[in-house]
């Protein structure tokens, strides 16, 4: 029966090599010198340093334009509050999400049954597996899913024939 899996997973490569290129422009710009500055990747937790409120708002935009570059979407990035850490120094913290939490999932089959489209979702872990008859049904169940769910970015794997 064919199928393919809907899910929600970053090129984590791709991230460090944004994170990576984004201190090293930190580290060469001119209205960052002798500040405290920086950004750091540590599992799927990007870590902003800096400051004031202002100079982090500068880093998360030199991190985002270095991931469009890299086709990594922006939407993967879970931004955090600002947190005082000491002095007038500041940080955030900004999740990498990897894979599709369970309310979503339920967002997702619930808008699968609701489209009348002979197509089954079950939610697999942090995966959508969907399976249906016809391969036809498969692509617009895809279709529907890229139109509705805008803030997720989700992507299909595993399609199956």
């Amino acid at each position: 029966m064919p199928s393919f899996d809907t899910v929600c997973e970053p090129n984590m490569v791709e991230v460090r090599n944004a994170v990576d290129t984004s201190a090293k422009e930190i580290g060469t710009r001119f209205d960052f010198k002798g500040t405290s500055a920086a950004i750091e990747l540590k599992d799927k937790d990007i870590t902003l340093y800096g400051d004031a409120d202002f100079q982090l708002t500068q880093v998360e935009d030199i991190l985002r334009n270095k991931l469009t570059k890299r086709n990594v979407d922006v939407r993967f990035l879970d931004i955090g509050k600002v947190e005082k850490i000491g002095g007038d120094k500041v940080k955030q913290v900004i999740k990498v999400k990897n894979g599709i939490e369970t309310e979503d999932a339920k967002k997702i089959t619930k808008l699968i049954k609701e489209s009348k489209i002979k197509v089954q979702a079950s939610i697999q872990g942090d995966a959508v597996r969907v399976t249906g008859a016809k391969r036809d049904d498969l692509q617009a169940a895809m279709a529907l899913l890229r139109k509705d769910m805008t803030e997720l970015p989700l992507s299909f794997d595993n399609f199956r024939d």
